[in-house]
């Protein structure tokens, strides 16, 4: 059984524990052993990345563009393996793990480029004689906290503008897939950047992780992760005065019109809760449909999702993949216990689905005439499960998809021009999606929600530099 190790010091560091990564799909199948890191190899590598980030943060825009240009070529030359990885690790469908691969290797094209396009300010002082530049420096260390979901694409959107921007990074990757996270690293450690800049600590959170959120040397922390698990790394963070960027839960609404294309919407709900095996913070799981075309509606999704082809996510058959792992089949299926007891309908799915293997397989779960009040309606499920609730109108439709403490992706699906500029207006949501799938965003522009859904600034695109960088402003008088 192959072994894999973390990464400090640009070094490969053997450790004392190492876990076994199972692919979903079939459980006899067991990818590696994972190096589990200790609470003195996390010392190690915070140690390491800052020792780095003064040669570092001292690189040219060059150096940094050449870095992060030669990654991401690797990345996409690599696509096809990597993407076969990341489906026999975390149970994506095989064209959306490649997907996910192409997006990250994009993720640090884009990056190379805004290395080049960092700018300040020069502007007039009220005094006389005087210079103000405003100047932005990297923060210094950061540490970044990734989930399983998105095994390739999170970390990268994370650690491409921390290095784009001169900072040094030790990331610790979900121990359930830390396959990806660790090809993503030995890409990274041989695109030429010094010792430390890039540290990979796999292992616990308990362990790996408190050390990175407790460590003064730690600058800035990213985290991308459960609700309970975010504020408590907020509150500690904070309370050190370190800067704190956190992606949390989602409990997205789709709201369908009486005017809306069934075809789109269909589509829209369809994809937007199942796709990924709806393990994605932006999964459509509340699907709010105006009376008009409620019946229609549930006639043709509920055809849809029973059609969906579930199976091992390398199979090119294969629409919807597995859960990810016990737990979380555990957690589906106890909230379609609960969405029964409390008077939801199933109309399909919601059972374990016989593949021919042994593996996590769920039938996607969809249940209708349920109401806002219903549990499945206020907590992320976090899996293939969605629930549509009847409403009289637009008006209604809009104060049931903001009735939720998240506020990360709302969508619509309507021909109005009117209802469509109202709804983004009046979304309390970061992201709002028309006619369109709520889950699936582009790399270049901001990603991140309201409420309790996110918290510090935005991910991804040119708003990223708020969190990887400080803000200087120098006063220059010339004598």
């Amino acid at each position: 059984m192959d072994k894999f190790d973390n990464y400090i010091g640009g070094q490969w560091v053997a450790a004392d524990k190492y876990v076994e990564n199972i692919n979903p799909s079939d459980l006899s199948d067991v990818i590696g052993l994972y190096a589990s890191a200790s609470k003195e190899q996390a010392h190690e590598a915070i140690d390491a990345a800052e020792k780095a980030s003064e040669v570092w943060g001292a690189s040219t825009p060059q150096d940094r563009f050449n870095a992060l240009d030669k990654i991401a070529t690797e990345i996409f030359e690599r696509a096809a393996e990597l993407g076969e990885l990341l489906a026999r690790e975390e149970g994506k469908t095989q064209p959306e793990a490649t997907g996910e691969v192409m997006r990250a290797g994009q993720i640090f094209k884009f990056f190379a480029g805004e290395a080049l396009r960092l700018t300040g300010e020069l502007v007039d002082s009220v005094r006389p004689e005087v210079d103000v530049e405003i100047t932005r420096e990297p923060v210094g260390v950061i540490g970044l906290i990734t989930p399983w979901n998105f095994p390739i694409a999170i970390p990268a959107w994370k650690i491409a503008p921390a290095i784009a921007y001169g900072n040094s990074v030790v990331i610790k990757p979900a121990e359930l897939v830390s396959g990806s996270a660790w090809a993503l690293t030995e890409i990274i450690s041989r695109a030429g950047l010094p010792d430390g800049t890039v540290n990979l600590v796999m292992g616990s959170g308990r362990v790996v992780g408190e050390e990175i959120v407790a460590s003064e040397k730690v600058g800035a922390v990213s985290f991308t992760g459960s609700v309970g698990t975010g504020e408590m790394i907020r509150n500690k963070v904070v309370a050190r005065g370190g800067k704190i960027q956190l992606e949390m839960g989602g409990k997205n609404p789709l709201v369908v019109l009486d005017d809306a294309d069934l075809d789109t919407a269909v589509n829209c709900a369809v994809q937007g809760a199942f796709y990924s095996t709806g393990q994605r913070c932006t999964a459509s799981s509340r699907i709010i449909v105006t009376e008009g075309i409620y019946d229609r509606f549930i006639e043709k999704i509920s055809a849809e999702t029973e059609a969906l082809r579930v199976g091992d996510a390398r199979d090119a058959n294969t629409q919807i993949g597995p859960v990810v792992d016990e737990a979380q089949f555990n957690i589906d299926m106890n909230y379609v216990e609960i969405a029964l007891k409390e008077g939801a309908k199933l109309v399909c799915g919601g059972t374990k689905a016989d593949c021919g293997k042994e593996g996590y397989y769920m039938k996607p779960a969809l249940f209708i005439d349920t109401t806002p009040e219903m549990t499945i309606n206020k907590e992320e499920v976090f899996g293939p499960v969605a629930s549509v609730i009847k409403v009289k109108d637009y008006e209604e439709a809009l104060k049931v998809a903001n009735d939720t403490e998240f506020g990360l992706s709302s969508g619509i699906c309507t021909k109005s021009l009117k209802y469509s500029r109202d709804f983004k207006r009046r979304a309390k949501a970061g992201m709002v999606m028309v006619n369109l799938p709520t889950a699936g965003v582009d790399y270049h522009v901001p990603f991140g929600g309201r409420k309790g859904s996110s918290y510090g600034n935005r991910e991804q695109g040119s708003y990223a530099k708020e969190f990887y960088t400080i803000v200087k402003t120098s006063y220059i008088w010339a004598q």
